[in-house]
């Protein structure tokens, strides 16, 4: 039997955050919901890499709910953040991948969310004041044009404006401005393999100078800008304040303080087994190859040694980065009126590989890109400072947050409402996640197993009990049949087409492997 689920009408002694001042009685709670770009477990209560330095996330994770193995329905940024605030699988609506069919996506909207709203909309509709800063949905403020009024009631500026002149030129025409600035000298990828390299220059990094920031303020300072500013006003109304952090997102650049947090010479980088490829199905390898024309792995090892050890270095320094940032907008929040009276999420909308299984970025079904931090805060609820194990989707978010503010749970959301493990995170939980990475490739997620179903038939099997690396392929071994076949029913049987096809011809998975099988040309290092 479902417990009881705590009310959210706190007591007026409750002290939340240790903040002592009044707050305006609100007929529903405040939300402040934090997304952060390509975040993995890199964090140090999620106890991904020890060497990170997160003091805010863990002091948040202390202070609420922390999903321990919450999982994104498709690694990468369009799809994922689509999904989330939607309420509904990329299985069902068709939004696929990235930003390459986006337009596909804006075309099909509205006959996907007929007599449905985005998660920011409802809030609205519902009597709140809605309030965006950076990169909530992949686009900024929304994805869909039309739909930005219905959206937001106030949307932070942007940062598009400020990459002129010698900050464009070193990006070498990188289509996402906010992401900028990029390294002092441009790409370490650009500079070395010049034309040859194809795409995916934009995995490089470094330390910026205040010369080599535009206007002296990274995007993810002013985001934060706007936050603090927002929590400082008077509001009559309750507010859906979202705060959409742009790093870790490549490239890994941040002010040269954050790196001086860590000594570059002690930067660990991942394990990984000589052989570790040999039990991966083609399609597997085809995935880990990445963007580069040489393989993102073979790329990164191309230009020296030490440069997987940079790119971590950057990549925690970045990561120290957007903790510094979130900790400015928490202690505002803690130290404000609507301090006891404000539930906080916080999510990344997918994690990152920094070389494990020999690939980078995320867009696979691994678990470093799959995995992402999800903690939740509910002043009053006698369980914060608790973990929970149990397999949770961002999917979740949604019929969550409505339920916790008093909201009709929308009858289209495919997701769990999570109340009862945020009451009790040891609650009995019988769900599993299904993350997709492009058309008919899956993953399910539960407590104790990853399994892998590509869409020719091959398989992968993880015992995350005895090898949460996931180095070990069992899905050929007799023994586990039965855990197989159990996950595998989560696998929808009709997914939809990507948006905008009437058949299914293909994509670049598929070719590069039959050029693979052609040629009899796998590369050495994916064997």
């Amino acid at each position: 039997m479902m417990k009881r689920i705590l009310p959210l009408l706190i007591p007026l002694q409750f002290i939340f955050f240790g903040c002592q001042t009044s707050s305006p009685v609100f007929p529903k709670p405040n939300v402040l919901f934090i997304a952060v770009d390509d975040l993995n477990d890199w964090t140090g209560a999620m106890g991904g890499n020890n060497q990170a330095i997160t003091p805010n996330l863990d002091r948040l994770n202390s202070q609420g709910v922390l999903f321990t193995n919450a999982h994104s329905s498709m690694p990468v940024c369009v799809a994922s953040r689509n999904s989330l605030m939607s309420g509904l699988h990329p299985t069902t609506t068709g939004w696929y991948t990235g930003v390459g069919e986006k337009q596909a996506m804006v075309n099909s909207y509205h006959e996907v969310m007929q007599g449905k709203k985005m998660l920011p909309e409802y809030f609205k509709d519902n009597g709140y004041k809605t309030f965006c800063a950076g990169k909530v949905f992949h686009s900024g403020a929304t994805d869909y044009p039309f739909l930005l009024d219905s959206l937001w009631d106030d949307v932070a500026p942007g940062y598009e404006d400020k990459i002129t002149g010698k900050f464009l030129e070193r990006g070498e025409g990188y289509g996402g401005l906010f992401f900028y600035p990029f390294p002092k000298n441009g790409s370490q990828l650009k500079r070395h393999y010049g034309d040859k390299l194809g795409a995916g220059h934009s995995l490089c990094g470094g330390p910026l100078d205040e010369e080599d920031i535009p206007g002296g303020k990274m995007y993810d300072e002013l985001i934060a800008d706007y936050a603090v500013e927002k929590l400082n006003e008077n509001h009559d109304e309750p507010f859906f304040l979202s705060v959409g952090f742009v790093r870790p997102h490549v490239p890994f650049t941040a002010p040269q303080k954050y790196f001086d947090l860590y000594d570059k010479a002690q930067i660990k980088i991942p394990e990984v087994p000589e052989d570790e490829m040999s039990d991966i199905p083609l399609m597997g390898k085809s995935i880990a190859y990445g963007s580069t024309n040489f393989g993102d792995h073979q790329a990164v090892l191309g230009v020296g040694e030490d440069y997987w050890r940079h790119l971590v270095y950057s990549y925690l320094a970045c990561v120290s980065f957007v903790d510094d940032q979130i900790g400015r907008v928490l202690k505002t929040l803690e130290s404000s009126q609507y301090a006891r009276n404000t539930i906080i999420v916080l999510w990344s909308d997918h994690g990152q590989n920094l070389g494990e299984k020999k690939h980078w970025r995320k867009m696979c079904l691994w678990e470093e890109s799959t995995r992402v931090p999800l903690c939740i805060v509910v002043p009053g609820n006698e369980a914060n400072g608790q973990n929970c194990d149990e397999p949770v989707s961002l999917l979740d978010i949604y019929p969550t947050l409505a339920s916790l503010c008093h909201l009709p749970v929308p009858e289209h959301l495919e997701g769990q409402n999570l109340q009862p493990l945020i009451e009790s995170p040891e609650s009995e939980w019988p769900h599993v996640v299904l993350s997709s990475w492009m058309y008919k490739n899956y993953s399910v997620r539960n407590k104790d197993y990853r399994y892998i179903l590509y869409r020719d038939g091959t398989e992968e099997l993880y015992n995350h009990k005895e090898d949460p690396g996931e180095h070990i392929n069992l899905a050929g071994n007799d023994a586990y049949k039965k855990i197989k076949a159990r996950l595998k029913r989560a696998i929808p049987e009709n997914p939809a087409l990507p948006a905008g096809s009437e058949n299914w011809k293909g994509d670049k998975l598929d070719d590069r492997i039959r050029l693979w099988q052609a040629q009899d040309s796998i590369p050495v290092w994916l064997r």
